[in-house]
């Protein structure tokens, strides 16, 4: 009996100390989670003035959205005065049918950019910029092995085609391919390595791009493969159950961020690939009501947003939501977010 009581006073002495130990551990990791909130939110005084702006432009969600899609793609390059934008390559629309390609619209907005000396980001993939996010042609979808293999010479062939083009500036492959978002299929990265080596092997001339979430990545994977990283920045998002949320972290945090991954993968070629500058909502952002659109973003938190990324340091910051603030021009008589942004890129 008396063995007994003391193994049992051992073992309860073991626990209270299994449990203070567990206890330091939690202080010692909010303790730091709390410093680097603190250098995360210290402020930053001065602003890369010189960073250029760009847009990410999509004909698709244009005229999803009840747009003339070419009016609405001149008057960002003309009206706007945009000379870097990104334009997305919908794979389902390019190669509707096995071997059958259509490359009319894409053909027309390189040709557009040409003659306007602009610079433009093709970004190539199953996965590329607007909801669902991944853009499989629907005979592909019950064939994986296929999908894949076909996927590599989808980009072998856009590649090819738009590798001499005068307006062409860098490639991106994929969107942002380590963030599950969207309607995709799982993330195969020997896939992706493929990818990129192909857009390698076919264009050697241009920098390859790779994507990755601002706030919810670390980054290293996407860093590790590109010649040009490129970050989102979403200051405010939406949820159903909380509403609007607006992340704890400043400018110092991408910096922060960006810094550690030197230490690992040695790449000084940063950009923000997507600026938050269109509302983020509950459904469809043009079936709601305006005053809730404008709840999310306006021209206040469009400068804001701007401000921000100019703070980060990055060369290059190109604008999520052209489409929109056009929009809101001809169908909603609001011009106002359309002529911030041009004083915008006109002043730069």
């Amino acid at each position: 009996m008396q063995t007994k009581i003391s193994a049992q006073g051992g073992s309860a002495s073991s626990g209270k100390k299994v449990f203070k130990i567990i206890f330091k551990i939690i202080l010692v990791v909010f303790a730091l989670a709390c410093v680097l909130l603190i250098i995360f939110n210290l402020p930053v005084v001065e602003e890369n003035k010189d960073a250029k702006l760009g847009v990410t432009f999509s004909m698709r969600y244009a005229s999803d959205i009840g747009l003339d899609s070419r009016a609405a793609y001149l008057a960002t390059l003309d009206e706007l005065g945009a000379k870097k934008i990104r334009i997305p390559v919908y794979w389902d629309l390019v190669e509707p049918k096995d071997g059958q390609y259509d490359f009319t619209d894409l053909d027309w907005q390189m040709q557009e950019a040409e003659k306007r000396n602009a610079e433009i980001i093709l970004a190539v993939g199953q996965k590329v910029p607007r909801w669902p996010e991944c853009f499989v042609p629907e005979y592909l979808k019950n064939d994986d092995a296929k999908r894949k293999v076909a996927l590599v010479e989808f980009v072998r062939i856009v590649v090819d085609r738009y590798k001499n083009s005068s307006a062409l500036k860098y490639w991106q492959i994929e969107n942002e391919p380590f963030l599950k978002f969207g309607v995709c299929p799982d993330l195969d990265t020997d896939l992706l390595d493929g990818e990129i080596a192909m857009a390698r092997k076919t264009d050697s001339s241009h920098k390859i791009i790779i994507t990755d979430s601002g706030e919810l990545s670390l980054w290293h994977n996407a860093i590790s493969r590109a010649d040009i990283f490129g970050t989102t920045m979403y200051r405010t998002i939406y949820s159903a159950k909380y509403g609007f949320y607006t992340y704890p972290i400043g400018p110092r945090f991408f910096q922060f961020k960006y810094w550690m991954n030197q230490f690992f993968v040695k790449n000084d070629n940063a950009i923000v690939i997507e600026l938050q500058a269109e509302p983020w909502i509950n459904g469809w952002t043009t079936s709601q009501p305006l005053d809730k659109q404008f709840e999310s973003m306006n021209v206040g938190k469009l400068e804001a947003n701007v401000s921000f990324a100019r703070q980060v340091g990055f060369p290059e910051i190109y604008l999520w939501g052209a489409e929109w603030w056009y929009w809101l021009k001809v169908h909603e008589n609001h011009p106002e977010l359309w002529d911030a942004a041009k004083a915008m890129f006109h002043n730069q």
